[in-house]
């Protein structure tokens, strides 16, 4: 019996759907009775769009019965963040103030991922404004559950995504990244992420009025794919990466740079990047790829510490404290019972900085940058822990001060490449007592395409862990 088409890879979808040997048609029809089966299971997509979807497929099928050459994504379902706009769909942040929302357009993204060819299927649930912890819970919609565990956490904010993606409801996720939030639940649900460096992809973050965001906001998010595969992810960067006129911020850096042979490629280890503790699992995920990459031919080497780690910390929890800070009465007012507990914590802790302050950070901010640089100049990948633990329960990060610290703790390296506004891959390396366990390849600003050389490299090694079903 031929397994069903949810479970096939988006590149064999697109590939499928541009011979004719499958109707797109087909294609959404089998990942819309994957979701009715597996969502109510774990509460991943938020708003099904079924009828948007089947009229996208049917477009599709059209164009090829008509001799249009169809693009590299034609047909593959994909789940959209509820951060992120798809038109004629409300856009909730996940809280009742935002239910009736309706977008007026496509967000940049999607509309790339539209262009390519893929069709929205789906919103994917967050934690409320993005802001109520790690744990993907929101106030409209309730709590996403980890399909390998329902105990654990699938991550944040973009944890719906990872859900869904690991579980066969779409063979592409669209989420975002300032600190970790594509690469955290990538690792808790055993499938790839990517946070590509700061002006790679083109967004607007015009997310609840007509003004742009402040600085921080400006170059700590990014968006980026999640995938159950790293040639997945790298279909998905080749769509969305480019400029805009509507952003300013990004770069026309080309898709890839120099070619690299492996052993030309030193590779720095960090197990336990600042020395604060990793899980023995996670030092073993961390091994385990250092042990592929050796055999793939990388010249691996194991190095003290990454550049400026507490100072980096530092400085990211100040300037965002400063930033969030006077819109913070009226944002917490959105969040609901107890959501405003992760960042309450964070402000109590950090208190906003003076005008002078926050000038002399911003210029210390650079500094980091610059030390980052040069050693990426000399290292071109780095090799790390996405989190140093395995998933973690559900709320730990809004429960208390000691979890919150913990949490914190735990994404140390995701809030320092965020930062720094370096790229990134997170790729899963196996199971350790049941749970997915992961990596993340740094690199040079730009240079996607080493890290996920790289991340293909450990892959290949390593093996695939989704789709799954979910477990208890």
């Amino acid at each position: 019996m031929l397994d069903p088409l949810w479970k096939m890879s988006a590149a064999a979808q697109a590939e499928a759907v541009r011979r004719g040997e499958v109707s797109a048609a087909e294609l959404v029809d089998s990942h819309l009775e994957r979701i009715a089966e597996v969502n109510p299971q774990v509460n991943a997509v938020t708003q099904v769009m079924a009828e948007r979807a089947r009229a996208a497929a049917a477009r599709t099928d059209r164009l090829r019965a008509e001799g249009a050459a169809l693009g590299p994504l034609a047909g593959v379902p994909f789940t959209v963040k509820e951060t992120t706009a798809v038109e004629g769909v409300p856009t909730t942040f996940g809280t009742p103030r935002f239910r009736d929302r309706v977008a007026p357009a496509d967000a940049l993204p999607v509309a790339r991922l539209r262009a390519a060819g893929a069709v929205p299927i789906g919103h994917a649930n967050v934690p409320t404004l993005v802001l109520a912890g790690m744990h993907t819970r929101s106030e409209l919609f309730g709590d996403t559950f980890n399909p390998w565990d329902r105990g654990r956490t699938p991550g944040g904010s973009s944890g719906g995504d990872a859900v869904a993606v690991a579980t066969g409801m779409a063979a592409l996720g669209l989420g975002n990244d300032s600190g970790g939030s594509v690469r955290i639940p990538a690792q808790f649900c055993g499938v790839a992420g990517l946070k590509p460096s700061t002006g790679r992809f083109p967004a607007d973050l015009r997310m609840l009025g007509p003004d742009d965001p402040g600085p921080a906001s400006q170059m700590l998010v990014t968006e980026g794919p999640l995938a159950r595969s790293v040639g997945d992810l790298r279909l998905a960067y080749e769509v969305l990466a480019g400029t805009d006129p509507r952003d300013p911020r990004a770069v026309p850096a080309p898709l890839y740079g120099e070619a690299l042979p492996p052993a030309a490629v030193k590779v720095a280890v960090v197990a336990d990047p600042g020395g604060q503790g990793v899980h023995p699992s996670v030092r073993a995920a961390v091994a385990a790829a250092a042990g592929a990459l050796r055999d793939a031919g990388y010249d691996v080497r194991e190095v003290a510490d990454v550049p400026r780690m507490a100072e980096a910390l530092d400085a990211y929890g100040r300037i965002t404290v400063t930033e969030f800070a006077p819109g913070w009465p009226v944002v917490r007012t959105l969040l609901g019972a107890g959501g405003d507990r992760y960042i309450a914590m964070a402000m109590e802790r950090t208190p906003p900085a003076s005008a002078d302050e926050l000038v002399a950070l911003m210029g210390s901010w650079l500094n980091i940058r610059r030390s980052w640089a040069e050693f990426l100049d000399e290292y071109p990948l780095l090799l790390g822990p996405v989190f140093t633990e395995p998933p973690v329960e559900p709320g730990l990060e809004s429960r208390d001060g000691p979890g919150r610290e913990r949490v914190a703790a735990g994404m140390r390296l995701c809030t320092v490449t965020s930062f720094v506004g370096v790229p990134a891959v997170a790729v899963p390396t196996g199971l350790a007592d049941g749970l997915p366990c992961g990596v993340q390849i740094v690199g040079r600003a730009f240079r996607e395409d080493l890290c996920l050389d790289a991340a293909e490299a450990v892959e290949s090694r390593l093996g695939v862990l989704t789709p799954l079903d979910p477990r208890g």
